[in-house]
């Protein structure tokens, strides 16, 4: 019988079965993207687990997620603004009571792995990327992406503190797992940690492939680094349909950037997701990727992918073996353009059960085999020394 409040997990050890009390944080609980897919497969192999988290909405995450006893933060009122909290973040982490646990799994993009945790419990992270507003793209939301002179002055104090308060919060993980070969280098070069390579979890049985209907496909969270207004741009002026899957802060922009061949589809449900992949001409992926999940949903629904040759991406698309879409070098509107051109000629190469049976590699019972193999084990080489 489950004891209340506390979280089991079985384990095997020398001795015999050991039952261990588990806590999953992850960062915010806002929505249903990458992140939160790789957190609903955490609470299958793990369904004893209690979840903490920043922030939640119970009605826009999973009833896998919401079936688990959730903890929030002292920020949770607030959660409405929560992209304007990070300062704030740090201190609300690390005011979560993890007594009692024997293994913490932290699910790390936003701040996730800094809680603390008892001297006796194991910590495994799993990273999807150190902190991109900290590191790899600091300097575009500093200098680009932040018009406010003002909201300038005052990142910039801030983020050095929450630089150097990330990196030691590193060596509270004893093991990090990297969600891609790209991530793991990140990780080795932001944290000076080795890790383990886990690819998140995509549930390719649940997509299908129909015949291809007039339109691209992009499904994204709406923000800058992800690039949409190149491919927003490039269809406004050559005319082709595109469908955008997504909400987030750069709706409006991109909404004046298009034009009347550019269909908004806003949020959508599973059902409706898979039934525009299977329609879809091709993906666009016009952003770096740290994995790249779209990637492996559009390979699932046997449709290419015209993705900047960048990141994950490059561990996700093939493009010969089957072919699975094109690759274009520089983040220009003109590269894109001539991408798509280039795509004209080759989509007779397609075939679309060589992709649904690639994409398979990156399944969910993949990720949990190797994950529970990474949980059952002992403190790996990974961890700090």
């Amino acid at each position: 019988m489950r004891c209340p409040g506390v979280a089991y997990f079985l384990t095997i050890a020398q001795s015999g079965i050991v039952l261990m009390r588990v806590a999953i944080v992850h960062y915010w609980l806002l929505n249903m993207r990458g992140g939160e897919k790789v957190v609903e497969a955490l609470c299958r192999l793990l369904p004893q687990a209690d979840l903490f988290t920043l922030f939640y909405e119970p009605d826009r995450v999973s009833s896998t997620i919401s079936s688990h006893r959730v903890h929030t933060s002292f920020l949770q009122p607030f959660r409405k603004r929560y992209r304007s909290l990070l300062p704030l973040m740090p201190m609300a982490l690390e005011s979560f009571d993890l007594r009692g646990y024997d293994l913490v799994v932290s699910s790390e993009s936003g701040p996730a792995k800094g809680v603390v945790v008892p001297s006796s419990a194991r910590h495994v992270c799993y990273c999807h990327t150190p902190m991109r507003y900290l590191w790899d793209l600091y300097p575009a939301y500093r200098n680009e992406w932040t018009h406010s002179c003002f909201k300038r002055a005052l990142m910039t104090p801030f983020a050095h503190y929450l630089r150097l308060w990330d990196y030691a919060s590193a060596a509270r993980v004893d093991e990090f797992v990297a969600n891609s070969e790209n991530v793991r280098r990140r990780i080795s070069k932001t944290y000076r940690r080795e890790s383990v390579v886990v690819n998140p979890p995509v549930a390719v049985e649940t997509f299908y492939n129909r015949p291809s209907e007039e339109y691209y496909l992009m499904v994204s969270e709406l923000v800058e680094y992800k690039r949409l207004d190149s491919a927003i741009r490039v269809f406004a002026r050559n005319g082709r349909k595109l469908r955008v899957v997504g909400d987030g802060p750069e709706f409006r922009s991109l909404k004046r950037a298009s034009a009347g061949n550019v269909e908004f589809c806003g949020r959508v449900s599973e059902e409706d997701l898979r039934g525009l992949y299977a329609g879809c001409r091709a993906l666009l992926m016009p952003g770096e990727e740290d994995f790249g999940i779209t990637a492996v949903e559009a390979l699932a629904s046997g449709k290419p992918v015209i993705a900047l040759g960048l990141g994950g991406a490059l561990e996700t698309v093939p493009t010969r073996d089957p072919v699975g879409g094109i690759f274009y070098a520089e983040a220009t509107d003109e590269a894109l353009s001539r991408a798509i051109e280039r795509w004209d000629a080759r989509e007779k190469e397609i075939q679309p059960a060589a992709l649904r049976a690639y994409a398979a590699r990156f399944s969910e019972a993949e990720f949990t085999q190797k994950m529970r193999a990474i949980l059952h084990s002992p403190a790996s080489s990974a961890a700090p020394r």
